[in-house]
């Protein structure tokens, strides 16, 4: 099990692997090798995700969800599959907590205070003066 929150785990059978020819760092040992890793996570069929969790999680993670509920993660960004593997899985459960989090409440709006209205009308009087200042001599 994965632990990802105090409520949270993940079952490891639910993670699938599959690695694959990467691009970048690696010169032509990237040529070589299957350093790439693509984790899949069924987010629809996850019996251990609360449902409000599961929609936060397809709406944060975007384009990388597929039609079909599958979170689809690409990590390639290291020379070799064991820091990929790791990076892949490190992303995939910032993921979920960022999703686990409830969202906070709605702003409610409200108004300057009195004082602060007070400030302001100050300074304006103030900012008026001083342009009114700076005019020419006034003939009669």
């Amino acid at each position: 099990m994965i632990r990802v929150t105090h409520r949270i785990s993940l079952d490891e059978s639910e993670l699938q692997e599959e690695f694959v020819r990467a691009s970048g760092p690696g010169g032509q040992h990237v040529n070589k090798t299957d350093s790439a890793v693509q984790l899949r996570f069924d987010v629809a069929a996850s019996p251990n995700l609360p449902p409000d969790v599961k929609a936060r999680l397809a709406k944060l993670a975007g384009s990388r969800v597929t039609q079909n509920g599958v979170l689809l993660i690409q990590a390639d960004r290291y020379r070799s599959q064991r820091r990929n593997r790791d990076d892949a899985l490190e992303r995939l459960i910032d993921l979920i907590r960022e999703a686990a989090a409830p969202p906070p409440p709605p702003r409610r709006p409200t108004k300057p205070t009195y004082g602060s209205q007070q400030r302001r009308l100050e300074g304006k009087t103030k900012r008026s003066a001083t342009k009114r200042l700076r005019g020419g001599p006034v003939e009669d």
